[in-house]
């Protein structure tokens, strides 16, 4: 039921502008920039995230929301770091399902308004590690939950836009993921004033 179109060669397409701005090292550096989508519309809901970093990184305590509402999910793309636990809401007044036919694969079963099922990413070795979420009871339904390595990342706003903060002084590959295309990644170092194109 996994719905792949022409899209999934989108992501040859993208140009991507990435500045690196300066920070103390006890903050760390600020990664800013946009990513756009050659003849296409800017581009929204990617994650921008650096690739590999150095040492251990511990998935949050608490949950990780991802809301059921008007029928769709909330938010549509959800980065989260390996080991996060998801706790998916229904608040709509209609029974819906969660199920993710990536990698190990699951059906969390359906339920109501108001009650919640959780379920805790923590199968990946290879990222980004990418799970597409779907409603049996409303196929039109699709979101996107994409695991990490690391906490440094961020989703493009409607612009294209994005901020990564608190990011260590070093070079890095600085990478995009986009729906149903390929991530593409960038050398940058994160410290001094640079501009890179992807």
């Amino acid at each position: 039921m996994v719905r792949h179109s022409a899209a999934s060669s989108c992501a040859a397409l993208i140009a991507v502008l990435l500045i690196a701005r300066a920070g103390s090292p006890a903050a760390g550096g600020t990664i800013t920039g946009t990513v756009k989508v050659t003849g296409a519309a800017p581009g929204a809901d990617a994650v921008v995230f650096i690739q590999q970093a150095s040492g251990k990184f511990e998935a949050p305590t608490a949950p990780v929301d991802m809301d059921q509402r008007k029928k769709e999910f909330v938010p549509h793309v959800l980065p989260i770091v390996a080991g996060t636990v998801v706790r998916f809401l229904n608040n709509d007044s209609t029974h819906h399902n969660v199920f993710s036919p990536d990698h190990e694969r699951y059906n969390l079963g359906t339920w109501r308004r108001g009650k919640t099922k959780a379920y805790t990413f923590d199968k990946c070795t290879e990222f980004p590690c990418a799970y597409t979420q779907l409603c049996l009871l409303h196929p039109e339904m699709e979101a996107f939950i994409v695991v990490l390595q690391n906490p440094y990342f961020a989703v493009t706003d409607h612009k294209g836009g994005y901020e990564i903060a608190n990011v260590p002084p070093g070079s890095y590959q600085l990478a995009v993921w986009r729906m149903k295309g390929k991530p593409l990644s960038k050398p940058v170092t994160v410290g001094a004033r640079t501009t890179v194109t992807v």
